[in-house]
């Protein structure tokens, strides 16, 4: 497939040479500029009008350089506007076009009206889900619902993102997701990535891209593809800034924002804060499992657990535009996320004969258990970015480093009842630090008006060290080291690639084509005693191409590549015993998962706001990682027997294909009340050789309703199901997730106050699933209580704040008018 991608290649090239000299209807071309700061102008709103027509017949919004290209223009006298909010209307009038020819406008230059505006609070306002050529962005900060939780539950309204009770995070129901923030990796997401997302307030989030496809720009690490996050910032003159506050019984936050601006410099600086309180989970397992010389054991286990979680981040900001065509941008971030889990466990442990039928042992028992996770981190970046004369042109280099110390610690403690035998116990301290830096540069070089090509290369460094104290309980009540499960290692991982890409408008503009080549070196080394991992090279495609049906409607298919790799959590081979009876591990003999998707989506704009996107896809893994559970009679941990165990670790099991859908519509219905919906459908089938094959089908369903009512008064609820679903060894609980929250804005709608209910009818969410393998089977429930209730303070100081946001540029890529809402 891969050299067929190739071939595909020097094909549409080819197309693309002999695509330039066909003729056709003319073109306008043109670039919108600041003319007091000379800085471009994105999300400008470009119209063009027929002599004597109140009405515009086609248009656009510049890109994030300002620059717009109408396309399959008739030859005619024409008239031309550009506005943009705190900017005056800027009008060409008589503006011809010859018939095949393209008329270059040059830069436009838009006054600012900044008399008209002083002391004026004004937003534009983007839709909430946005569909583009490349990926989906969901706004959540212009979604009501979203503001009082954390990242994790705001992922949970993204749509083809599917979240479950634990805060696993899948991706078109593919769990290997790739995490950044503002585009940039953090060393934090490696360490817990639940935690991570539990971190992060909701109120600090300015949107979620979703990248199903990505390019040859993007790592190739990710068979579901990338989510990035994107935090609110402001490049805005003057000073403003923000403060959200939310308190509730089961979880609260706080966010604060300043942004300054003064001429070429600004400075942004946050903080934001959350923590989850007390919640106790309630726990049920019930294991029967058969020796191999016949005997039943039964194992029941009853108990409940307290955890708490919290963490925070912070940073700042600098960004100087040192000439117009050259931009400095810096940033230092330190982050901080620890959760806290103690309970206890009921333990009755039944051994029934096989010949006999009689019972054999009946062993009661109580476990302790505790256990603490807490990570620091520190981001840093230098990011120089330059543009030149020609148009398009520009040269990117960025260097970041991520820098996390993690520490983690877990004691469990079992006493036999009715029983001569003396407790039993492990401890284990684990700090460890993982260091990562990324140094890319980046080149783009419009080669004509409808032909780019683009090129760059990167370098990933990856250095970790851990540590592992063990001790063991001794019959006297004492703890010793254990030397068998205390140990040191040391993993360093380097990847460098390189990669190109084109785009191309083909046949008269019929259709946008993006083709991409990745090609990505690793190496990895670590000091496991008798582990040596090799190294390997991954050749990665790309490709996605676009058709505009119409000014309101496009088509796309895309093509990638990808692969998973192994990460040391995943390879490690330090044995978890925890719980006695249920042991993990890594494994270190793990190969990466590779991954080849297609994606085909259709996206359509109506009058009036509303927006449907219908897409389906189809991904096949090989060398698949899966989760795996063995049941052993006895285990030998480093000379330490545990007997009735399930030992989980994951394992490459054959392959996976997925087969699936997404729908999303937002329709407003009134012009106060709006509804979106999403579903997702996937059928999926693994074939894990000499373990077992099975097909599942899974589905996600999301309703959002909400109402604008008089006196800046705003009612939103927001139901997310998801459906159970087959595994390997047993099945995965269904799921589902409500809130509902209502908030009031006053003092010019600089400030507001609110009030959030989730899951407010059910105080459990009741979690069963099942396991079952060779010699034995397993049926687990577990009850959490997820309803809560809080209220939401916010307030926006500043002289003035409208937004001409670079990520999300407001606007379909398909060139149609969309994102006008607010303007």
């Amino acid at each position: 497939m891969r050299s067929l991608f190739v071939l595909f290649i020097i094909i549409l090239s080819a197309l693309n040479i002999t695509a330039q000299t066909t003729g056709g209807k003319g073109k306008i071309t043109g670039k919108v500029t600041d003319a007091g700061t000379k800085q471009p102008v994105d999300y400008a709103t470009v119209s063009l009008f027929k002599q004597g027509s109140s009405s515009p017949f086609n248009g656009m919004s510049t890109d994030p350089k300002g620059n717009f290209s109408l396309d399959n223009v008739a030859a005619g006298d024409y008239r031309l506007t550009i506005d943009f909010l705190g900017y005056k209307r800027h009008t060409i009038e008589h503006v011809i076009v010859a018939d095949g020819g393209t008329l270059a406008l040059g830069v436009i230059l838009l006054e600012a009206v900044q008399n008209q505006l002083k002391g004026v609070d004004i937003v534009a306002k983007a839709p909430v889900i946005e569909n583009r050529i490349d990926k989906m962005v969901y706004n959540a900060q212009n979604d009501l619902t979203a503001q009082s939780g954390a990242a994790i539950d705001v992922l949970k309204k993204v749509p083809q993102v599917t979240v479950d009770i634990d805060g696993n995070v899948e991706l078109q129901g593919n769990a290997n997701v790739r995490f950044l923030i503002n585009g940039k990796p953090s060393s934090i997401f490696g360490a817990s990535l639940a935690d991570a997302l539990q971190a992060i307030p909701g109120s600090q989030i300015k949107s979620i891209e979703v990248i199903t496809s990505p390019g040859a720009k993007y790592d190739a690490a990710g068979t579901g593809g990338i989510i990035n996050i994107i935090l609110k910032d402001s490049k805005v003159q003057g000073i403003n800034g923000s403060v959200n506050l939310t308190g509730g019984t089961r979880q609260e936050n706080g966010s604060f924002n300043l942004n300054a601006r003064k001429g070429n410099f600004g400075v942004n600086a946050f903080f934001s804060g959350n923590t989850q309180l007390n919640t106790t989970v309630l726990n049920t397992n019930n294991r029967t499992s058969t020796a191999s010389n016949g005997d039943v054991t039964s194992l029941f286990q009853k108990g409940s657990a307290d955890s708490k979680r919290s963490g925070y981040q912070s940073g700042i900001n600098f960004n100087w535009s040192i000439t117009p065509k050259d931009e400095l941008t810096a940033s230092v971030g330190f982050d901080h996320f620890g959760n806290h889990s103690n309970g206890f466990t009921n333990q009755q442990q039944t051994v029934t004969g096989f010949a006999s039928g009689a019972i054999l042992s009946n062993l009661l028992s109580l476990r302790n258990s505790d256990s603490k996770f807490s990570a620091y981190s520190t981001d840093l970046s230098l990011n120089y970015k330059k543009t030149f004369k020609k148009e398009g042109q520009e040269l990117d280099f960025l260097v970041t480093t991520s820098n996390s110390k993690n520490t983690s610690n877990f004691f469990q403690q079992q006493d036999y009842l009715a029983s001569d035998r003396f407790p039993t116990g492990i401890r284990s301290n684990n700090p460890g630090n993982d260091r990562e830096t990324n140094i890319s540069i980046d080149y783009t070089h419009p080669i004509t008006k409808t032909f780019t090509i683009e090129g760059g290369a990167k370098a990933v460094i990856e250095n970790l060290k851990n540590v592992t104290n063990t001790d063991t309980l001794l019959s006297d009540g004492t703890f010793i080291n254990n030397a068998n499960q205390s140990y040191a290692f040391n993993y360093k991982r380097n990847i460098y690639a390189v990669y190109f890409s084109t785009s191309s408008s083909l046949f008269n503009n019929f259709l946008d084509v993006k083709l991409g080549l990745r090609n990505e070196y690793t190496t990895t080394s670590t000091d496991f005693s008798g582990v040596t991992i090799p190294g390997y090279n991954t050749l990665a495609p790309s490709a996605v191409i676009s058709h505009k049906l119409s000014p309101t409607q496009s088509i796309k298919l895309s093509y990638s590549y990808r692969i998973e790799r192994p990460d040391y959590g995943e390879i490690n081979p330090f044995y978890n015993i925890s719980d006695p009876n249920n042991i993990s591990t890594g494994n270190p003999n793990l190969k990466p998962e590779k991954s080849n998707s297609v994606e085909l989506g259709y996206n359509r704009s109506f009058d009036g706001g509303a927006n449907i996107y219908v897409g389906t896809f189809y991904r096949h893994n090989t060398d698949d990682i899966q989760q795996f559970s063995t049941r052993y009679d006895i285990l030998n941990v480093n000379g330490t027997d545990y007997t009735n165990v399930l030992l989980s670790q994951r394992a490459n099991l054959g392959t996976q294909t997925t087969i699936g859908g997404n729908i999303f519509a937002s329709v407003p219905v009134t012009s106060k009340l709006n509804l979106r919906s999403n579903i997702f459908l996937a059928s999926r089938h693994n074939n894990a050789p000499g373990i077992n094959n099975i097909t599942a089908f899974q589905y996600r369903l999301n309703l959002n309703a909400s109402y604008q009512f008089p006196s800046n008064f705003m009612a939103e609820a927001f139901g997310n199901y998801n459906s159970s679903s087959r595994t390997l060894q047993g099945n995965r609980p269904q799921f589902f997730w409500y809130t509902m929250a209502v908030r009031k804005q006053f003092w010019d709608k600089k400030a507001s106050i609110g009030l959030v209910a989730n899951n407010a009818f059910s105080q459990y969410v009741n979690q069963s699933s099942t396991t079952s393998g060779p010699g034995f089977s397993q049926a687990t429930l577990r009850q959490l209580p997820l309803r809560s209730f809080g209220i939401t303070l916010s307030y926006k100081f500043g002289k003035l704040e409208f937004s001409k946001e670079k990520e999300k540029e407001g606007r379909e890529d398909n060139g149609s008018m969309q994102g006008e809402p607010g303007r």
